[in-house]
């Protein structure tokens, strides 16, 4: 006789999913919490050694930049490895975003920062909200922002010669756009992967690399809303 009960298959599922969940938000705000924190000892207590440094090895931040890309692929393209080196890779990639922000914001007032900060975080929590629970397939959607985040690039390469200010902030509002719907996206596109590949990834290892995703998309809502603020209010 077969007293299983479908309704607790539900709640098992159910149950693991939202762990999974926590600990890919969590991991991702640890990530976060890094990042400021590295940004404000570079700035508030180190800011003097920090500058010397960089202004003495002027190729140390391309170093820096290049190790980042190799920890991003690293992370991204073996699913199978111990939790504990992903996690290592994800903190040490927030830790160098960090030095990264404690040279931008220098150039930024603190109301700026905090009113972008706060917006970001806004903004991330109600699309990773809607990411997750909406019913809607959002993979279309977020192939296109994906096409248009490339063409955003371009542009924002070709504008480094340029130097256009007008152009920087009106893309700035396309980049807002564009990484709202990446969150939403990665965040139902994780949970999918998580329903369909929980059983034979390691849970741990797949919400770490769903954590850099979503850190990503963060930061980059960051510096959007960042410039959008710059623009509106003038810099220091």
């Amino acid at each position: 006789m077969n007293n299983f009960d479908p309704n607790q298959r539900e709640i098992i599922v159910d149950g693991g999913l939202n762990k999974f969940l926590a600990k890919m938000y969590g991991f991702m705000a640890g990530a976060v919490a890094v990042s400021a924190l590295v940004a404000y000892l570079a700035t508030a207590v180190f800011q003097t050694q920090f500058m010397t440094f960089f202004a003495m090895n002027r190729w140390a931040l391309w170093g820096l930049f290049i190790l980042q890309i190799v920890l991003v692929f690293g992370m991204s393209f073996k699913a199978d490895r111990s939790p504990v080196a992903t996690a290592t890779m994800l903190f040490i990639y927030a830790a160098l975003e960090g030095i990264f922000f404690g040279i931008l914001v220098q150039a930024y007032t603190a109301q700026n920062i905090t009113m972008a900060f706060v917006a970001a975080a806004a903004d991330f929590v109600v699309l990773a909200f809607l990411g997750t629970n909406t019913k809607k397939d959002l993979s279309g959607i977020g192939r296109q922002a994906m096409a248009a985040l490339i063409a955003l690039i371009v542009v924002s390469v070709i504008n480094l010669f340029l130097g256009s200010t007008v152009i920087q902030f009106f893309f700035s509002f396309i980049g807002v756009l564009i990484f709202s719907v990446l969150t939403a996206w990665d965040s139902q596109r994780f949970k999918q992967m998580y329903l369909q590949y929980g059983n034979s990834l390691n849970p741990t290892n797949l919400a770490l690399m769903g954590a850099l995703q979503l850190y990503l998309d963060f930061i980059n809502l960051f510096i959007q809303l960042l410039n959008i603020f710059t623009g509106l209010n003038g810099r220091d």
